[in-house]
């Protein structure tokens, strides 16, 4: 009887789980401070950035792992984006939920509202702890201190919303995390200020799909995201006739990804376009070291109004390495 009811138990886990079991940490937060709502995850299991994270600018956050039941993402939102609090939607989709012993689940709503479950059956060591604003959960650990350690982490680290979770995963990696090893990691983050529209509403999605070091890459791709963030912010100030300002702009990007010489290319542009040709010429000649290829693009922007159409500048940009 008893391997019988076993393989029952086995059999119904199977039938309501839509994936095998994603071994993970993670946390679901709320920055008080700018409205933003966001999920990071680390799982020994590939692509855990297309099953566990979810998010809706002014609606909330979720975190659905264990034997995964994708639908409480989307289903989670759409009850608090009705009105209901992060813990009555929890409570709603677990208590319709026969696999919820093996569930495990963080919550978050637009006002910082968390609800977490963690099933009896989920493999140990598993748990999951709260604090203001956020929510921690973890299973297949390699030991109960993992989410313990991501609270406080979370709670006594300082910086944006991305660098509190980036370092509670990282705490968690440190102390043993999944049982398992590394695979994949995730981080999505959505808008304190609503529009309504997907891409405006998006701050950071980003994803390593399978890396023997996925935080180190996670942490990268972090850094490489504000680097464009600002490369973009200079581009508006381009288009605005605010040439100081985009400068400003495109020096803290080339500064956050110098191994990219793209970036100090486009500083550079800007420079030259901003008739302070003997500031950019040094860039140039670095960028033209590095990247032979955007030498060759060079004179291809000129019709588009980004470096004057005088045969002299030209000259000088392109024979800066003789």
């Amino acid at each position: 009887m008893k391997i019988l009811k076993t393989i029952l138990i086995l059999f119904t886990t199977v039938l309501y789980s839509q994936h095998r079991p994603v071994s993970t940490y993670s946390i679901v937060a709320y920055d008080e401070k700018t409205g933003e709502l966001g999920v990071a995850v680390q799982s020994h299991w590939f692509s855990v950035g297309s099953l566990v994270p979810w998010a809706k600018a002014g609606v909330g956050a979720v975190a659905t792992q264990s034997f995964v039941k994708i639908e409480y993402g989307p289903e989670g939102l759409e009850l608090m984006e009705k009105g209901l609090t992060a813990q009555e939607a929890l409570d709603s989709l677990v208590s319709k939920d026969p696999g919820r012993a093996v569930r495990q689940v963080g919550m978050i709503d637009a006002k910082g509202n968390v609800a977490v479950h963690t099933g009896k059956k989920c493999i140990e060591f598993a748990g999951h702890k709260t604090g203001n604003n956020f929510t921690v959960q973890a299973n297949i650990m390699a030991s109960p201190t993992v989410w313990p350690l991501m609270a406080m982490t979370f709670e006594m680290t300082d910086g944006d919303l991305a660098e509190r979770m980036m370092a509670a995963l990282e705490t968690a990696q440190a102390e043993g995390g999944d049982l398992r090893g590394k695979q994949s990691a995730s981080m999505l983050i959505v808008s304190g200020n609503p529009t309504g529209i997907p891409w405006k509403d998006t701050v950071l999605d980003l994803r390593v799909e399978d890396h023997p070091e996925p935080l180190k890459q996670l942490r990268r791709l972090i850094r490489i995201h504000r680097a464009y963030r600002h490369a973009n912010k200079g581009d508006y100030y381009m288009e605005t006739g605010n040439v100081d300002s985009a400068l400003v702009e495109y020096n803290l990007s080339s500064s956050l990804y110098p191994e990219n010489p793209e970036l100090k290319y486009w500083t550079a542009v800007t420079l030259a376009g901003g008739g302070r040709l003997e500031e950019a010429l040094p860039m140039f000649r670095d960028v033209f070291q590095r990247a032979p290829e955007l030498k060759i693009m060079t004179p291809r922007i000129i019709p588009s109004g980004l470096l004057p159409d005088e045969t002299k500048v030209l000259d000088q940009i392109m024979n800066i390495e003789k």
